[in-house]
């Protein structure tokens, strides 16, 4: 593993958990899947929250949602104060609330537009992680499986979906040249290098946690043969599908192509990793790089002179951000009113908001600029 997110998930799968994880929406026609209760349902009940005409939000809801937000964000470090928690929840039972509200305005086409395109996204997503094994990792350590992470996509999609028809947001092909010309420099592509790598991993495969010295030892020694084998001339891409641990080889052989994270920190590899690629010769073989994941050795395939993107490539992209931005402007009013509307009330006094998140509603779209990001390992 050699990409800096992969500790946890990326950013489609994020985006999917905190949108609308433990979502099972009344009278919604959402086909969310409802987790059993746990312990702490069953000793002490589980309120509702939030009612209002088909939308109602109970405890147990919002504290599925929490949970899986949390162990990301743990994943990667990060704490929060008690205020942060509260603004937190805060900010998940509104998007709970309101992708309730969208869901119920879904009509029989709406459904199928939105199932079509949360399979695409779901495909996506399991590209990215590199394999069926991998992905089930990454959702186990958030507390879900796949069959909820499907259910999840399709209601963002479905309610999406609904946004796109109501909203009635149109963004020509003119827009998105004018857009285009305005901004050079955000279509700038910077200098990449394409590598193809064999990982020796140190780390447990269920715990994720370091393997001792001893077995590090016994692993740096193979790492050392799969070397000298590879500079004497053995089949790199070979040598990668018969010894690299790293799970996303059955579906790129090795190969990553990436800048560097001072370019684009979205598709950042480790610093170790990073510097090692880069001062590559084509063709040429690095020494045992050691980071946090184990040992690599790295081929140079090539290196990438930065360019700028033709709009060709960008346009579509381009096209659903500058949509987003309109519905963005849009949305806090058409909420507000689908709230009065559905006398939606939050029963539960703290978390009553100060004010709604104006863009709180706005389901979250796979990022089509992260297609072309190397997948995520883990």
């Amino acid at each position: 593993m050699t990409h800096k997110t992969t500790k946890f998930l990326c950013p489609a799968l994020l985006a999917a958990l905190f949108v609308a994880p433990g979502l099972h929406a009344v009278n919604s026609g959402t086909n969310a899947a409802a987790k059993p209760p746990d312990k702490l349902t069953e000793l002490f009940g589980d309120p509702i929250i939030a009612r209002g005409k088909g939308v109602e939000v109970k405890r147990s809801q919002l504290d599925s949602a929490l949970t899986g937000i949390k162990s990301a964000a743990a994943a990667r470090g990060q704490t929060m104060s008690r205020e942060q928690g509260l603004m937190l929840e805060q900010q998940v039972l509104q998007r709970l609330i309101q992708i309730q509200l969208l869901l119920g305005k879904a009509n029989d086409a709406d459904k199928a537009k939105g199932k079509e395109t949360a399979g695409k996204r779901f495909d996506l997503v399991l590209k990215r992680a590199g394999s069926d094994e991998a992905l089930d990792r990454q959702l186990k350590s958030v507390g879900m499986n796949r069959e909820e992470l499907r259910a999840k996509m399709a209601d963002e999609a479905v309610a999406e979906t609904v946004l796109d028809r109501e909203l009635k947001i149109t963004v020509t092909d003119d827009d998105v040249k004018k857009f285009y010309d305005e901004n050079p420099t955000r279509f700038e592509q910077p200098e990449m290098v394409r590598v193809s790598h064999i990982l020796i991993g140190t780390l447990d495969p269920d715990t994720r946690q370091p393997l001792s010295d001893e077995k590090k030892a016994a692993k740096h020694k193979l790492a050392e043969d799969v070397l000298k084998r590879a500079r004497t001339g053995e089949d790199f891409t070979k040598l990668a599908k018969e010894l690299s641990e790293d799970p996303g080889v059955k579906e790129n052989n090795g190969e990553y192509t990436f800048p560097r994270a001072a370019a684009d920190p979205r598709r950042a590899m480790v610093p170790e990793f990073e510097s090692a690629a880069f001062s590559l010769k084509t063709n040429q073989i690095s020494d045992i790089v050691t980071t946090q994941f184990g040992y690599h050795i790295i081929k140079l395939i090539e290196k990438i002179p930065a360019s700028q993107s033709p709009l060709d490539k960008v346009a579509e992209g381009l096209k659903e951000g500058l949509k987003r931005r309109e519905m963005e402007k849009l949305l806090p009013d058409y909420v507000e009113k689908l709230t009065r509307e559905n006398n939606v009330e939050i029963l539960d006094e703290k978390l009553k908001p100060k004010q709604m998140s104006p863009t709180a509603a706005v389901p979250a779209k796979a990022d089509k600029a992260d297609e072309k990001k190397p997948e995520e390992k883990k």
